[in-house]
């Protein structure tokens, strides 16, 4: 069984597998200066934007987890819509998921994320109840762009202090 321990989400850690989702100070004031817009998403590629929004129930980060899912051919943004916390367990690879890039991370209140296209991860993972807005890539009729692969081993997430 392989251990990991979650660290904070943050935009360099993250970095190998997508984007932080968070007011940035990289943008600009917009609306006479009564708003700040920090761009947040990637775009799709092919099909279309599809939004649907989540009802999470909270459960234990420990797992064990046994496997993960990727779309190869679009982004997946997740936007929780309340203060939560959520665990990321994510990993790269090409055909199946590389045992040596698996990661975990914890997000906090006023975070999302950007999974880039083809980054392997695990279905939501949340320590408290929320509903979490996702925008994502929608396949066209009769494409398939869900793969889900079975670890070699299960994974268990510890969160730390």
């Amino acid at each position: 069984m392989t251990n990991l321990a979650a660290r904070p989400l943050d935009a360099i850690g993250f970095a190998p597998y997508g984007r932080v989702v968070e007011s940035a100070p990289t943008g600009r004031w917009i609306n006479d200066g009564n708003a700040w817009r920090s761009e947040a998403g990637q775009p799709a590629f092919g099909g279309h934007a599809a939004l649907a929004v989540f009802r999470a129930r909270a459960r234990a980060a420990t797992g064990p987890w046994h496997e993960l899912e990727r779309h190869r051919l679009g982004t997946q943004t997740f936007l929780p819509m309340g203060a939560a916390r959520c665990v990321l367990l994510v990993a790269l690879g090409n055909h199946r998921p590389d045992p040596t890039t698996l990661a975990a991370f914890v997000s906090r209140t006023g975070q999302g994320w950007t999974l880039a296209a083809g980054t392997w991860h695990h279905a939501l993972i949340v320590l408290d109840d929320v509903d979490v807005a996702v925008l994502e890539r929608r396949a066209t009729d009769g494409e398939v762009d869900c793969d889900i692969a079975r670890l070699d081993e299960p994974v268990t997430i510890g969160l730390g202090g």
